[in-house]
């Protein structure tokens, strides 16, 4: 409680000396903060100092560094060998920070002791650190450019402005997306937001691949916003994200999108179409199927074709992807797309062999930039929910 009242006037630069005074009233010491990229590749040192708060910090892969097994498993991590200070020895240890489960990087800590009261004291001070660089991150430069590993483009600096957290559980759901190039991306975007019993998901290609596609997506999922916030229901807020695209670009512009409603506690999910890959659904980590409904025209494209109402019941644990075409579509050197069926059995072996939702989703990233040899020819976003139907303690690791 000391550390959050002394944090409220306090920068991102100055939250590491915060926490390691506090820390260390609670005999936890040589405390470090780690926060990582927006790719999910590295871990920064937040020092406070230089442009970026990373000053003469240290940097770990989240891939091959045991603070990265840390962040993968969502874990309190010992190293094995014990740290010497002075005459005696202490236990290092690396512990995720995360806020719910958006993963935002490791905490470093030294204990004398090894008991479980320590433990919580480490997960506990993990999870203020996790609030305070959350409060923070909006309004500072710093972080931005500390979990930057390239410069980013204009339309990348719109989108993940534009985008909520990529991470998110409550109400018996769980959510995670990733969007790639994530540095270069022009017209992707996902969208979700809940209120009351009702998880509002979106997921958006607009036409083109350069800065306009950027701005038009930003139209997009703005009117789209604008419209559900008076309670439009999707296939109305599809028309009116349609009125105003024709309004900004004169039917010169497009974007194809499914819209989606699902109810938390009934698992009752209430969709359209709108030009878009249908969603798919997995169920039991084995069968999977593409959901369906007949397609109304991209909005902006002005068609005049009907936009109908799909409804579907979820059962407790299906997992349903929204994604763009760039996912499916990357080829490798041959021209092999990485396809459909591997994109589904990817999730599939993946969480079900234990990891989370959101590990899986930074795994299967990788795995599509490696098959397009780390450059995409189009944007590749993926929304992934997983219905928990009563379950909610197995939301969060």
């Amino acid at each position: 409680m000391r550390l959050m009242q002394a944090s409220h006037v306090a920068t991102i630069e100055e939250l590491p000396r915060l926490i390691a005074d506090h820390a260390a009233s609670a005999d936890m010491h040589d405390t470090a903060l780690f926060l990582v990229d927006i790719r999910e590749t590295v871990l920064r040192e937040l020092t406070g100092r230089g442009l970026d708060g990373g000053g003469g910090g240290q940097e770990f892969t989240v891939s091959g560094s045991l603070p990265g097994q840390a962040y993968q498993r969502v874990e309190a991590i010992p190293e094995p060998a014990r740290v010497r200070v002075g005459d005696g020895e202490r236990r290092r240890w690396w512990v995720a920070v995360t806020d719910g489960v958006e993963r935002l990087g490791v905490l470093r800590a030294d204990t004398d002791t090894d008991t479980e009261p320590v433990r919580r004291a480490l997960k506990d001070l993990a999870s203020m650190a996790a609030l305070l660089v959350v409060s923070k991150r909006a309004f500072s430069d710093s972080y931005a450019r500390l979990v930057c590993t390239e410069p980013m483009n204009v339309a990348a600096e719109m989108q993940w402005n534009l985008t909520p957290p990529p991470a998110y559980a409550g109400h018996d759901v769980t959510v995670g997306a990733v969007m790639e190039p994530a540095y270069q991306v022009g017209g992707d975007a996902f969208d979700y937001a809940v209120a009351g019993r009702t998880l509002h998901l979106g997921v958006f290609d607009a036409m083109g691949h350069d800065t306009t596609a950027g701005i038009t997506a930003n139209v997009a999922v703005a009117a789209c916003r604008n419209a559900r916030r008076q309670g439009a229901m999707p296939a109305e807020t599809s028309q009116e994200v349609e009125c105003a695209l024709i309004e900004q670009f004169d039917a010169r512009r497009y974007v194809t999108a499914i819209l989606a409603d699902l109810d938390m506690e009934s698992g009752r999910l209430t969709w359209i179409n709108r030009g878009h890959h249908l969603p798919i659904l997995i169920r039991d980590s084995r069968w999977t199927t593409d959901l369906s409904c007949p397609p109304a025209g991209p909005m902006g494209s002005g068609l005049g074709l009907p936009v109908v109402m799909a409804d579907d019941q979820l059962e407790p644990g299906d997992r349903l992807l929204l994604y763009t075409d760039g996912i499916v579509e990357a080829r490798d050197a041959c021209g092999v797309e990485f396809g459909r069926d591997r994109f589904v059995d990817f999730i599939r072996r993946h969480h079900s062999g234990g990891r989370t939702l959101h590990e899986t989703l930074r795994r299967l990233m990788t795995a599509v930039m490696e098959h397009h040899d780390s450059k995409l020819d189009d944007d590749a976003t993926v929304l992934l929910t997983e219905w928990r139907g009563g379950r909610q303690q197995e939301l969060t690791p």
